[in-house]
């Protein structure tokens, strides 16, 4: 997959390593993956050897952990760029090999060494920040008013939002515009089974996509630009993407791969939400859960939904190439 996006997007050179994860109580799988990985270092020693490079950037996962080895075994120094507030397992280990860890926020400090961290902020398209509000609306064909509400997953989409969604849509055309990018996974044909059922007069305030292109006037950058508020996940990106939109959200985290911790980060500046997954419709009625409540009072309270937008943009770090491109080349000797 990463070589295919590679040669897509750019002219850049890929060469694939071996790799394997670490993790795991199966004696066999384990043995199996040990194998793997000493293969990926000895081709990443040969790699090292043949391009002599003057430092290495890793983004984190498995995937580095047979590079920053074979770096640390030819001298190469390393930047390891950890989005996610609390890394996983193998950011952990790579932690441990590499000469600096660049990080989202300050709040990744506590999970390592302390003394290898710079805060880079996360590097985020420049067409994110500064969008004309009109213009992307007209865009995507919607009105000054009412409030936009922009609701994503990822590529893949978020089933359990997307089913959330589905169950207040009667409540939230009332009060806002709904851009709801669902994702490639299926979850497009019920959803808009969902929008069909609306009152004439108020579904024209519901715009499905099931993906939003990069290259189309219809995009990523132009929703976010469109948008009033958030519901999304939490992933690394959605750290950087909502303060450099300047919108605030209601974030659902994914706890099994500790979301939950860059959620916190934002809401414990003011600048969203955080419900768990699984309390979003709570335990009756929909309407009176966890998920339409901070919503409604979000669309209904302008300032409050101001104040938001506000500590959101406040975080937002447009230099966050550059800094990561200047450590990098320090780390070079350049």
């Amino acid at each position: 997959m990463e070589g295919d996006l590679v040669r897509r997007e750019s002219d850049l050179p890929f060469v694939a390593l071996p790799a394997a994860a670490m993790r795991g109580r199966n004696p066999l799988a384990m043995a199996r993956n040990a194998v793997v990985l000493s293969k990926g270092v000895l081709a990443a020693r040969r790699l090292i050897r043949a391009e002599r490079p003057a430092a290495i950037l890793g983004t984190g996962g498995y995937v580095c952990v047979p590079l920053f080895v074979a770096a640390a075994l030819e001298k190469i120094p390393t930047l390891l760029y950890l989005p996610d507030i609390v890394p996983g397992w193998a950011g952990r280990v790579l932690a441990r090999l590499a000469t600096r860890i660049a990080v989202t926020f300050d709040d990744s400090k506590r999970y390592l060494p302390a003394h290898k961290v710079i805060v880079t902020g996360y590097p985020v398209r420049s067409e994110v920040f500064d969008q004309d509000k009109a213009a992307c609306r007209q865009a995507f064909g919607l009105s000054a008013e009412p409030p936009v509400v922009l609701v994503y997953g990822g590529s893949r989409g978020a089933r359990s939002i997307n089913r959330a969604i589905a169950a207040l849509l009667p409540h939230l055309v009332q009060w806002a515009q709904i851009l709801h990018v669902c994702g490639r996974e299926g979850d497009e044909q019920w959803l808009r089974e969902a929008h069909e059922r609306l009152e004439p007069a108020l579904a024209a305030r519901y715009h499905l996509f099931p993906y939003l292109h990069s290259d189309a006037a219809r995009s990523m950058a132009t929703a976010f630009g469109a948008a009033d508020l958030a519901v999304c996940r939490a992933g690394a990106s959605t750290m950087a993407e909502l303060p450099a939109a300047g919108i605030g959200a209601v974030l659902i985290p994914l706890t099994a791969v500790k979301q939950e911790y860059n959620a916190q980060a934002l809401a414990s500046r003011g600048a969203a939400i955080s419900i768990a997954d699984e309390a979003m419709l709570g335990s009756a009625d929909p309407a009176a859960g966890p998920l339409w409540t901070a919503l409604k009072r979000l669309l209904t309270d302008p300032s409050a939904r101001q104040s938001m937008a506000i500590r959101s943009a406040s975080l937002a770090q447009p230099n966050a190439a550059a800094r990561l491109a200047a450590e990098w080349l320090t780390l070079a000797g350049g």
